[in-house]
């Protein structure tokens, strides 16, 4: 069975002592969790300041964000190397803010997920479709083109440090969530994709997280669902409560 996995992603939320609350708040409620891995990834600015309060916890610190390339001529952007400086050890790649608002490609992201792992760098790789191709019937369609673009330099060997995060695009913030079967009905056709670029095994491996308006009312019927492997949560990772009682949640939904 696939460990659970639950993230946050504070997004560009939290001042320093914000940041610095929420961090020692989050390890004291997680300080009794073991059957299930967590995250907390953090804007920039504040990875120094966070990940000297997880270190040695059981959160394990992630970025956002991360530029393809090693070095260079590249201003306001970071590197996996300045990352890892900071004892960064995940960083979320392919958010649907990153494609739809800043514009990335599935070129880009496909450089950056080959840069994260050369790194050393674990990659959450997000995908999902929106609204209108949803009404329209091409789920399926969106799905395959993002993996298949964004994985084109990934090796078979690689897999077991990817996580693949599903968020339908118009889940994201809206508080509206993709139905328990919605969800799952999606993880099993990102595996069955996986299994024909690769194979059955590394399909099986693979953590398939959900993010789209995960909160404690819904964490225990989305994790119901044997596709859904964690969780990729947006705004209840800023509380401490919400985010514990999200893990709580989905561990009793597997009787963990």
């Amino acid at each position: 069975m696939r460990k659970p996995f639950i993230a946050g992603n504070w997004k560009m939320n939290t001042t320093l002592s914000e940041a610095r609350e929420l961090t020692q708040d989050l390890v004291e409620h997680m300080a009794s969790v073991e059957l299930c891995d967590l995250a907390v990834c953090v804007p920039f600015v504040y990875l120094f300041a966070v990940g000297e309060i997880v270190k040695g916890t059981k959160i394990v610190l992630g970025a956002q964000n991360l530029h393809w390339e090693e070095k260079g001529a590249f201003t306001g952007e970071v590197s996996a190397a300045m990352l890892k400086d900071f004892g960064t050890d995940l960083v979320i790649i392919g958010h649907s803010e990153r494609r739809h608002i800043m514009g990335e490609s599935d070129e880009m992201i496909g450089k950056k997920l080959r840069r994260a792992l050369d790194a050393g760098l674990r990659p959450i790789l997000c995908l999902g479709e929106l609204l209108e191709e949803r009404e329209a019937g091409t789920t399926e369609e969106v799905l395959r083109r993002q993996l298949e673009e964004d994985f084109k330099n990934i090796k078979g060997e690689d897999m077991a440090s990817v996580t693949i995060a599903y968020e339908p695009v118009w889940a994201i913030g809206t508080g509206r969530t993709a139905t328990p079967g919605q969800a799952a009905e999606a993880h099993e056709f990102i595996r069955h994709l996986l299994a024909g670029m690769y194979n059955s095994a590394i399909a099986q491996d693979t953590r398939i997280q959900y993010g789209g308006s995960v909160k404690p009312e819904n964490a225990y019927d989305l994790f119901k669902e044997e596709e859904i492997d964690g969780f990729l949560v947006g705004g209840a990772s800023l509380s401490a409560e919400d985010f514990s009682k999200i893990v709580e949640e989905a561990l009793r939904a597997r009787d963990l």
